[in-house]
This record gives structure tokens, C-alpha cells and sequence, in this order.
């Protein structure tokens, strides 16, 4: 796999995607009750072990995710390397704010564990900070979103250059970049939208899918750097 440097990055692509979707869709959907804190920390003291794990699988995602953005950085840099460049910065923006929002986490849980001097606090409130920790996590991500939907951008205008992935690939990166800014200003601005943004833009949000299998399942060889890449 490794003779082959798309096939490396797209299974480096696939690989950090299953721990990221475990903590940020599935153990959310299992654990989070929207408005109620009651229920919320009734849910993560149930299952201390899930929320846990989803932290965990956040770090791994991130962090290996450096791996991935290299990877394409290596794969695409011969299209146009200030391009190339570009999208490293952008992701490499969103990863630190990403790894530090996990500490919102970390408060809610021990909120809602209560131990040592947290037990003076009455369960309710504790309940209610808990909920609180984990608003402002939401919010962290949707700050994160923004450079998750830009670095999309220039990864899909080289996709799209490349002459050695399929261009539709490219544009359905490049559509997909505005799905995660809008729905981070939506939330932000517009609150009572943002389940109608998000229906509205789940078509756009399959570029990076797309990409990631086509890389795994065909590979790709990188063209020789160009000499005029601006």
C-alpha cells in the first residue's frame, strides 16, 4: 500500500474518519439530550465508559489527522505546492482548536461525576454546568468547521488540477467546503435554522467521502512538481 501514495493517503483518510465519527456523531446521538441536562448526565454516569471513549477516539481522529494532510500534502504538492501549502495551514488551524475544545469535555464529566470539592454543589446545578461545558464544546466544533469546510477548497482544486483523480472529485470537494461554514454561522446567527441549513446542504457534504474510497480503492501516483506552480 505504501508503493502506492493514494492508496496510503486514502486509507490514512478512512482510517482517522472511523474514530472521529464515533465521537463526534455516534456518541453524541447516544449520550446528549438536548435541552435537558437531567437526562444528559444521567446518561453519561450510565455510560461513564462511552463518553470517555468518545474523547479518546476525538484525540486519536485529530491528531492522526496531521498524518492524513501530509499524506495529501506529499500526494498533491507536485500540482501547485502554494496551493498545496494553503491546505495544510488550514487544517493544521483546525486541529489545535479542535484538541483543545476536548477540554469542555473533560469539565462536563467531572461536573457530572461531582467528586472531591464539586460535591459541594447541588446535583442540579452540577447537572446544569454539565450541559453548559458541553454547549461550548458544540460551539468549539462549529469554530473548527470553518477550516474543516476551507482547507476542502484548495485539496479540491488540486484534486481537480490533477489530472491524475477524477475531476468531479475536486468539484464535489469544492461544493463541499461551504457546508461547514454555513452551518457554523447558522448556529451562530441563526439558531432556529440550522437543522434546515444542514438538510438543505447534506447533498454538498459527500465530496470528502467520495475522495477518501475512490483514493483507497484506486490509489494514485503523483505527476513530477511543475516548475511554474503559483
Amino acid at each position: 500500500m505504501t508503493k502506492n501514495p493514494g492508496r496510503f493517503a486514502g486509507f490514512l483518510y478512512v482510517l482517522m474518519s472511523i474514530p472521529g465519527f464515533f465521537a463526534l456523531v455516534y456518541v453524541p446521538s447516544k449520550l446528549i439530550v438536548h435541552g435537558d441536562a437531567t437526562a444528559t448526565a444521567g446518561n453519561i454516569t450510565a455510560h461513564e465508559m462511552l463518553f470517555r471513549l468518545g474523547i479518546a477516539c476525538n484525540l486519536i481522529s485529530q491528531v492522526g489527522f496531521i498524518f492524513v494532510a501530509l499524506a495529501l500534502y506529499e500526494l498533491l504538492k507536485g500540482v501547485n505546492q502554494r496551493q498545496a501549502a494553503l491546505m495544510l495551514i488550514l487544517i493544521f488551524v483546525a486541529i489545535p482548536i479542535a484538541l483543545l475544545n476536548e477540554l469542555n469535555a473533560v469539565a462536563a464529566l467531572l461536573m457530572i461525576r461531582g467528586r472531591d470539592f464539586l460535591a459541594v454543589v447541588d446535583k442540579p446545578q452540577r447537572d446544569a454546568l454539565a450541559m453548559l461545558f458541553l454547549n461550548v464544546r458544540a460551539y468549539g466544533f462549529d469554530i473548527a468547521g470553518i477550516f474543516w469546510g476551507l482547507w476542502l477548497f484548495p485539496l479540491g482544486w488540486l484534486v481537480y488540477r490533477s489530472g491524475f483523480i477524477p475531476r468531479v472529485l475536486g468539484v464535489l470537494l469544492m461544493l463541499n467546503t461551504v457546508t461547514f461554514p454555513a452551518n457554523t454561522f447558522t448556529s451562530l446567527l441563526a439558531p432556529q435554522y440550522e437543522h434546515v441549513v444542514s438538510r438543505w446542504l447534506m447533498p454538498f457534504g459527500f465530496g470528502e467521502l467520495a475522495l477518501m474510497f475512490w483514493l483507497l480503492i484506486m490509489g494514485a501516483w503523483p505527476k513530477h512538481p511543475t516548475h511554474n506552480a503559483h
